[in-house]
């Protein structure tokens, strides 16, 4: 068994690979480091059904009308199948809705997206600030932070209006003249939709089913207490049963793959690994801040700080309340780790 990519080379922009049947794969820019998400539209006859969006942008709109009228022969896209909340994939729901677009999301994807698009914030809030803190984040970090504005998802997200249909676990859907199970992973975002056709080989998988890298597992102010990385993981077991050699799993970045139970077994044992070497890390106590080397062993900066800050809470938390691990508050009001022999 092994994982093979029958479409080497990514859609160049504006261009589109039919990877089954009235099945297209689309990739639209994003500006930060992972600087692409895939889309893929499934042919309805009269119109599109589209599975997430890309960010609310000029330019990815305008990458969008040339898809509308080029590739996509004009036709409108009717139903918009939306993974799970992060803004490059929900970014433009609301704009295709105001163009006639149905929308499909899970409750608890829809409920995070309408939320965090309506909480804007100029600045950092105090739960925020002290989160940072908690976790330890470098202290010039942690100042640069405090003033300046923070990330909002209205940045990059339009403005999404009330009214949507949910999918549900277990229920099934028809896309493209195919009936789909739909399973829900969890970890990398709550309630993360991925469907699998009865009638072929192809499993949408958006960010739970990628190829070669692992979706940030992190830990934000929302929810300081979560356990992503075991939801992960427990995610990864209750794939394992549906998944087969054959299956050609369209994610939401990097390329198409087959050997879905192999890249599943993979994804459990690297996450094992890196709880590994973590708390060997942690036998003297550490924040999460100072938990970086054993979890990503390259450097981190500016640009992925964040997102690193986030992971290491997680996988900490996860040997905490596991009992791998204790934690006790220190004088600057940081959680420190150490691991429990």
């Amino acid at each position: 068994m092994k994982i093979t990519t029958p479409f080497p080379d990514p859609p160049a922009p504006g261009d589109v690979i039919t990877v089954a049947p009235d099945v297209l794969w689309m990739r639209l820019p994003l500006p930060m480091a992972l600087d692409h998400v895939n889309i893929y539209a499934f042919d309805e006859g009269d119109g599109w059904t589209v599975v997430d969006t890309g960010f609310d942008s000029r330019t990815t709109r305008a990458h969008w009308q040339d898809l509308m009228d080029g590739p996509l022969a004009g036709k409108p896209v009717t139903r918009l199948i939306v993974t799970h909340h992060h803004p490059d994939h929900v970014g433009l729901a609301g704009w295709f809705m105001a163009r006639g677009a149905e929308l499909l999301m899970t409750r608890t994807a829809w409920l995070m997206a309408r939320m965090l698009t309506l909480d804007t914030q100029d600045r950092a809030t105090p739960a925020q600030i002290a989160f940072w803190r908690s976790a330890g984040m470098d202290p010039e970090t942690l100042v640069r932070r405090q003033r300046e504005r923070p990330f909002n998802f209205s940045d990059c997200v339009h403005p999404l209006p009330p009214g949507y249909t949910r999918l549900v676990e277990s229920d099934t859907i028809r896309i493209g003249g195919r009936i789909w199970d739909i399973r829900m992973g969890e970890g990398h975002a709550p309630e993360h939709a991925t469907f699998w056709s009865r009638d072929d080989h192809l499993v949408i998988g958006g960010d739970q089913l990628l190829l070669s890298i692992s979706p940030n597992l992190g830990v934000y102010p929302t929810e300081p207490g979560a356990d992503p990385v075991g939801d992960w993981i427990d995610s990864c077991r209750r794939f394992q049963p549906h998944a087969r050699p054959d299956q050609l799993v369209l994610g939401g970045h990097k390329l198409p793959y087959t050997g879905l139970p192999l890249r599943l077994t993979q994804m459990i044992e690297n996450h094992d690994a890196a709880l590994d070497r973590l708390q060997d890390h942690i036998a003297t106590p550490r924040t999460a801040g100072d938990c970086f080397a054993p979890l990503f062993k390259r450097a981190i900066g500016p640009e992925t700080y964040g997102l690193a800050i986030a992971e290491a809470v997680a996988h900490l938390n996860h040997l905490h309340q596991t009992g791998r691990a204790t934690r006790s508050r220190g004088a600057d009001d940081a959680w420190y780790y150490q691991a429990v022999s």
